[in-house]
């Protein structure tokens, strides 16, 4: 079992043809994801990488099936990019794309939370479910098929934390890189309701970052569900100044008591078991679950 996309997803690439757009899909398809095709406006009816190219996303729906989008398109068109996504029917709008202005993403999820789809993203690394679907930019021979979800704001955490759960002999159901804007379409607590409701998740690792509420979000929400799978906590940002802001451009440090310990403790305090370091989150996930 997974969340968000598996071997079944049909993916398009939006800004397929592009230089972003060409190596990732290129790695996509290596990987064995099931990339049906991409788009790229004016070039639809060509083959690019073997797969067909579509002038729009409703193309891509209505003659592929598509049900999946992961869009590498340039900041300036970002925005109605994952809006035409939307508009096209597509359940999973995965958005790498950095740099987009705070304004576009207001409109964005205006747009989309009026359609039934869910936006992960933007500034993110996308989603993995190891052996069956990579969705985006992360290096696929860190996952190892298993029942640990990861939800991450960091890109290069969510690979440290997929190893180390690896090297503990487990593995990873599905991976999400929400992303670190201040504005972003999935959320920590989003991504955790998934996974607690996944029936072959077993372990939830959590991975924050100091600014923000997202973690402390998702830890009331996980107390007051019951806490009804182990969840493994780790704070970035634990040695920054107080006061400073510091990390992603979502993570806006709201003063002194916005610190990454202020965190911890409230992830504590909700039940969650919270590692000091990322070297140790493998070791505690296979503790929890009963493995050493």
């Amino acid at each position: 079992m997974s969340v968000l996309v598996n071997k079944d997803s049909k993916i398009i690439v939006q800004g397929f043809t592009g230089g972003e757009g060409t190596f990732h899909a290129s790695q996509m398809i290596d990987y064995g994801t099931n990339v049906i095709g991409g788009v790229t406006p004016g070039k639809g009816g060509q083959t690019h990488l073997g797969k067909p190219v579509f002038n729009t996303v409703k193309e891509a729906v209505d003659k592929a099936d598509a049900d999946t989008s992961i869009i590498f398109v340039p900041p300036a068109f970002a925005a109605d990019a994952m809006m035409e996504a939307a508009e096209a029917g597509i359940k999973t709008i995965i958005c790498i794309t950095e740099g987009i202005p705070v304004a576009d993403m207001v409109k964005v999820q205006e747009y989309i939370s009026t359609k039934n789809c869910r936006l992960v993203g933007p500034n993110c690394p996308g989603v993995i479910t190891p052996e069956e679907a990579k969705v985006g930019i992360m290096p696929g021979f860190v996952f190892k098929k298993g029942k640990v979800g990861v939800v991450s704001k960091s890109g290069t955490l969510t690979y440290e934390a997929a190893d180390q759960v690896v090297k503990q002999g487990l593995g990873i159901s599905t991976a999400i890189g929400i992303g670190g804007d201040p504005i972003i379409g999935t959320t920590t607590k989003d991504a955790v309701e998934m996974f607690m409701n996944d029936p072959e998740t077993e372990a939830i690792v959590m991975i924050g970052e100091i600014g923000g509420q997202l973690e402390a979000e998702a830890a009331r929400w996980i107390k007051a569900d019951g806490n009804r799978k182990p969840v493994i906590g780790f704070i970035a940002g634990q040695t920054a100044p107080k006061g400073r802001t510091m990390g992603h451009a979502g993570a806006i440090v709201g003063g002194k008591d916005d610190t990454a310990q202020a965190k911890m403790q409230i992830l504590q305090d909700n039940g969650i078991y919270v590692v000091e370091s990322p070297a140790e989150i493998g070791k505690k996930v296979a503790e929890v679950l009963g493995k050493h």
